[in-house]
């Protein structure tokens, strides 16, 4: 009906014009202003792709302006503090606080819902003791390497240069070398950016970028090479990530620049598959080896894996391994399967991977079970902004955080959604050199490094308010999450908490935790029959 009345439209305006250019020639220069349109509404009625345009000529074209802003407007105008996702303004508005020094306190009451099934609280002490001044930091490797590392218990996540712009990892690496915390520098490899000072954590995933021969498979004298650098303080050998665990990226070839070529060791312009698994094993007792010698290449830096937790049998297999083997890696990263800052297929990001809180949880229960907790840190990835998420990680088994998000928004990143297309507004998550120049590293510097801070400052007080100066002595039992408008239970209650050694004993684990044990096997990472 609408395209019907456009024709209409066009030969009234038409022949309106014409006549009255015969009558007064200057009649003739309304074409410039109705000329175009009525080009567009004709070009939108012949045309097969959009519905829409299709049968609503010109006006069909406020659709797509309104939804270009959609994400601004619910920004912006609609959402509430507390109930946007993927990270609520609330926490947005306290990070970029704390990145400016700007005041942080809040007024009148939390704004949540403290009866809504979900809400979750640390219980406090009755007796709180002096706030710690300085953060304790976490020996990685101590006993097993060469060059153990004193980590901080906040950390930058893994993204890399590609993923992120030049002056944002710049800007990173700067602030991790002011507050003394590590740099993950993603799987993208160390580019001249990550070099400004910082500790790097060098990710190595499953296409060796930056230590790979010609066909894709690992190269130990590359590698070696880039390890035994002094700005390496940690590796980590990455077979998921939460975004899209099991799933390889594709890097397009218009965007493997000389620079990136080199960084990455490809070829120019010629488009790269990160393979979905590791072509230097196919064990849990493989992968070990593989570990032990990287960390024998690199002179003996501190080796760990980051993973998103798929299925608890192949976790137990890889801990059966490390029973029979005596190889352990140095730490564990646990990521989880809700996503970050990586760009996924929908599913994978919605319906793949276990949630960071039920993985922290569970890859603590099998370290414990195996007898091997004292042996390997637990590095907990996942939405970490506040030091009260640091607390509740380290109550769910973790020793340590990564944030990747949180040093995003410390940066400027405004949560536009726009990390996956390159045209990120605040230059952070693009490679287009006309916006990720408005980002002013110097400035972005100092706010990243005042993030850290602030939060460990944060978490430091809150270890206060629970009565214990040492991160170690946090426990499920004083964590609580509302199940029920009328009913609380516990962290200890909610996850399974094994004894130390049970299962290489046989002794009491709960469930079907000593089934999964006895089928799980170091030699093969089984999927089938498996139980979470």
């Amino acid at each position: 009906m609408v395209r019907v009345w456009f024709y209409r439209i066009a030969v009234v305006l038409l022949v309106a014009i014409g006549i009255g250019s015969w009558l007064a020639p200057s009649v003739a220069w309304s074409l410039v202003v109705v000329g175009p349109i009525l080009l567009v509404g004709f070009y939108d009625a012949f045309q097969r792709r959009h519905t829409i345009l299709r049968n609503f000529p010109v006006i069909g074209h406020f659709r797509y302006l309104l939804e270009s802003v959609r994400p601004e407007i619910q920004q912006y105008f609609i959402e509430s503090n507390i109930d946007a996702f993927p990270i609520e303004r609330e926490m947005r508005s306290l990070v970029y606080r704390r990145s400016k020094g700007a005041l942080e306190t809040q007024p009148f009451g939390t704004q949540r819902d403290v009866y809504r099934v979900g809400y979750e609280w640390v219980a406090h002490s009755m007796h709180p003791v002096e706030p710690l001044e300085h953060e304790p930091r976490l020996i990685i490797g101590e006993g097993t390497c060469q060059h153990p590392y004193a980590a901080s218990r906040l950390n930058i996540s893994a993204m890399s240069f590609g993923a992120l712009s030049p002056t944002a990892i710049r800007a990173l690496n700067a602030g991790a070398k002011i507050g003394k915390f590590a740099h993950n520098t993603g799987e993208g490899g160390i580019s001249p950016y990550h070099l400004q000072g910082g500790d790097l954590i060098w990710q190595i995933g499953t296409a060796y970028f930056g230590c790979r021969t010609d066909d894709g498979r690992f190269d130990p004298e590359l590698f070696a090479e880039a390890a035994q650098r002094p700005e390496v303080k940690l590796i980590e050998l990455k077979l998921s990530q939460g975004a899209k665990p099991s799933h390889g990226g594709v890097l397009p070839g218009h965007k493997v620049t000389q620079e990136i070529a080199e960084i990455r060791r490809v070829p120019v312009g010629q488009t790269i598959i990160s393979p979905p698994r590791h072509s230097e094993f196919s064990t849990p007792v493989g992968m070990l080896k593989f570990i032990a010698r990287m960390r024998e290449l690199s002179g003996g830096k501190p080796v760990g894996m980051k993973l998103c937790v798929g299925s608890r049998i192949e976790l137990l297999a890889i801990c059966k391994a490390m029973v029979e083997t005596g190889l352990l890696p140095d730490f564990i990263t646990v990521d989880g399967g809700e996503g970050g800052t990586g760009a996924a297929p929908l599913e994978f990001t919605n319906s793949i991977g276990m949630p960071a809180r039920d993985g922290w949880a569970l890859v603590h229960a099998a370290l414990v079970g195996a007898g091997l907790r004292e042996k390997v840190v637990i590095l907990a990835s996942g939405k970490i902004l506040t030091g009260f998420h640091m607390i509740r990680a380290m109550a769910l088994g973790a020793d340590a955080c990564y944030s990747a998000r949180g040093m995003m928004l410390a940066l400027g990143c405004i949560q536009a959604l726009r990390c996956n297309n390159n045209t990120c507004p605040t230059g952070v998550a693009t490679q287009n050199m006309a916006l990720y120049q408005g980002l002013d590293v110097p400035d972005k510097t100092q706010r990243v490094a005042r993030f850290h801070a602030a939060t460990i400052r944060s978490f430091l007080e809150i270890l206060s308010a629970i009565g214990t100066p040492d991160p170690r002595q946090i426990r499920p039992e004083i964590f609580f999450r509302r199940v029920t408008d009328a009913r609380v239970r516990s962290f200890a209650e909610m996850y399974d908490f094994l004894s130390p050694g049970c299962l290489v004993n046989g002794d009491g684990a709960p469930g079907a935790w000593q089934s999964d044990w006895n089928k799980a096997r170091p030699d093969s990472f089984e999927t089938a029959g498996s139980t979470t």
